[in-house]
């Protein structure tokens, strides 16, 4: 199979940039010209992840060490900065590696002011950003940041029960909110979509295509799930504030908010019978930490610190962020994935007093993932490792660790489909490369071909975010936003299921793009999402802040246009989750 010689990105790179992977400088011999040809920011360095909301958090500076460069109080300010928005996502909060490795003054000290000069100003091939080169940052500030890492990290605040219980609101009590449904609105088929960069979501009515309702969130919302019942609507921003919307309101809105700590991704709520709607779950980047709330009020009720060891090499890692979260419907049980140490745990909370929690060795550097089309199995891609691990949520195990055949995968929560072959398939595409992955997830009626990669091949181009499809379509849709040719960024490709037969099913592409009307910008196409009744499927348009964006509606059927919104509200539109598909877990 061949590699897409368009996204120049190695493994090490893909990681950095997208799932807080790099090289450590303790590694690395200074870049030759050549290695250096080679190498340059890209498309996906926009979405790799930082910790920009940490940026303006108060922390100490640390006394200075006779021999190192002092830095004045604005010095430190404006270093802290940087390092928040543009390194701890690979580096860590504390400098001791997250999925990139350890700058420790230990490591910073040894090669000297002038190296990390270089190192800075030049990236490296394998992932390290060319921040100089690139005119990123200026010869001032890479001076500066060279300097701020000889000297020792801050250590920024912990985010306890105090701080959390201080964060908590209830904008409307319990007895004030609605004994029934108080609108005319079909909330099953309220699409809520993340306005990444005005820190708001848009509800917009499946059926009429209007928004409904922009509302306030915290800052660029990752995730909405919904509640078991489908009458509240949980999002939550990366500055790890959670907004709990009422959509049986009249006009639906928030009702409880909280701040778990100040850096998050995921949110949940309990879907086993017998405890629906009952608690919420979030996880925290920083502090390391998932938090139980109660799923009516949102008040906290137990944290819960992921501090620990890494499951392979056994050593102590002090900041193990909390990737993505799923509720069992096996079990009264979360599933927590912890990133850098590779830890599943299936929390069950139906005894928050005497919580029991199995710990799962899975795969590091856990990231996104989804149930298999039965609700039993969940497979969630350490993309780093370029494998899928599957977890038997009956039976609270591990069933499988997979290679993949492509580099980095990136599924969301994957796509389940009916292979004319194999049987039930999980499909994953990849941020590195072209590659379309099918897994068997049958082990009863296909046993031979559970839990194996039973067919790849080919997309558009690497640069892949999400997959989709649903039970009552007959396509497979792939995205590629982050591809740094901007045709394949602003278009789709849709695979036919019935040609999967075939070793290299061919794909039509689909100029989102185009149809969407805008002339500007890149046009980046991401994350499909299809409506309740899974005749259409609605994509993202995602341009820059200040540019126009839409969200292009096509029918499955005909993969003919059907719908443009757009609208001067929908800012840096992304993520998209219908609430019937989202709490259903229909993908």
């Amino acid at each position: 199979m061949r590699r897409d010689k368009t996204l120049l990105l190695t493994r090490a790179a893909l990681a950095a940039l997208l799932l807080g992977g790099s090289i450590s400088i303790a590694q690395a011999k200074s870049p030759a010209p050549a290695d250096l040809k080679k190498h340059g920011t890209s498309a996906a360095d926009k979405y790799k992840p930082s910790l920009d909301v940490m940026k303006d958090m108060k922390v100490d500076q640390p006394g200075a060490k006779p021999g190192v460069p002092a830095l004045s109080k604005a010095e430190f300010a404006k270093a802290n900065k940087i390092y928040f928005q543009r390194c701890a996502g690979c580096h860590g909060v504390l400098r001791k590696g997250a999925t990139g490795k350890a700058l420790t003054t230990e490591i910073t000290r040894k090669n000297g002011l002038e190296y990390l000069i270089s190192f800075i100003t030049h990236g490296s091939p394998a992932g390290m950003p060319n921040w100089g080169t690139s005119g990123d940052m200026s010869k001032q500030d890479i001076n500066l940041m060279a300097r701020y890492l000889l000297n020792e990290p801050p250590t920024p605040p912990e985010f306890g029960m105090a701080e959390v219980r201080k964060s908590w609101k209830v904008i409307v009590p319990v007895a004030k909110r609605p004994k029934k449904k108080m609108n005319k609105i079909n909330i099953d088929n309220i699409f809520s979509v993340t306005l990444r960069d005005s820190g708001e979501v848009a509800l917009i009515d499946g059926k009429s295509k209007k928004i409904l309702q922009i509302i306030k969130t915290g800052y660029a919302v990752h995730i909405s799930r919904i509640s078991s019942s489908g009458r509240y609507l949980f999002v939550i921003g990366r500055d790890a504030k959670i907004v709990m919307i009422d959509l049986w309101m009249k006009t639906p809105g928030p009702v409880a908010e909280i701040k778990i700590g100040a850096e998050a991704r995921s949110v949940e709520t309990s879907k086993y019978k017998g405890y629906e709607d009952k608690y919420a779950i979030a996880g925290a980047y920083w502090p390391p930490q998932y938090v139980i709330m109660d799923g009516e009020t949102l008040e906290p009720r137990k944290i819960v610190s992921t501090r620990g060891m890494t499951y392979d090499t056994q050593e102590y890692h002090p900041e193990p962020r909390v990737a993505s979260i799923l509720a069992s419907h096996y079990k009264p049980e979360f599933l927590v994935t912890v990133k850098e140490t590779g830890h599943i745990l299936m929390v069950d909370y139906s005894d928050l007093k005497n919580l029991k929690v199995t710990d799962i060795e899975a795969e590091r550097f856990l990231h996104d993932g989804g149930l298999d089309s039965t609700g039993r199995y969940f497979l969630v891609a350490a993309n780093a490792r370029h494998k899928v691990a599957v977890v038997d949520t009956k039976e609270s195990k591990l069933v499988a660790l997979i290679e993949t055949g492509g580099v980095t995968p990136h599924p969301g929560r994957g796509a389940n489909l009916i292979h004319p072959k194999f049987g039930p398939v999980w499909v994953t595409s990849h941020l590195g490369d072209e590659t379309i992955s099918l897994i068997g997830t049958d082990p009863v009626k296909h046993k031979k071909y559970a839990w194996k990669v039973v067919q790849t091949f080919e997309g558009q181009g690497g640069g892949s975010l999400f997959v989709k499809t649903h039970p009552k379509s007959k396509h497979l849709y792939v995205d590629s936003p982050l591809n740094p040719d901007a045709e394949t960024a602003s278009s789709i490709a849709v695979f036919k299921i019935s040609d999967m037969a075939q070793k290299e099913p061919k794909y039509k592409v689909l100029p989102i793009g185009e149809w969407s009307g805008i002339t500007e910008g890149v046009r980046r196409v991401v994350q499909g999402e299809f409506n309740m009744k899974g005749d259409e499927i609605w994509f993202s348009v995602w341009n820059g802040k200040a540019q126009e964006s839409a969200i292009v509606i096509v029918d499955d059927k005909t993969l003919k246009l059907k719908h443009v919104i757009k609208d001067k509200r929908l800012i840096t539109p992304t993520g998209k989750f219908n609430v019937y598909n989202t709490r259903k877990d229909i993908y």
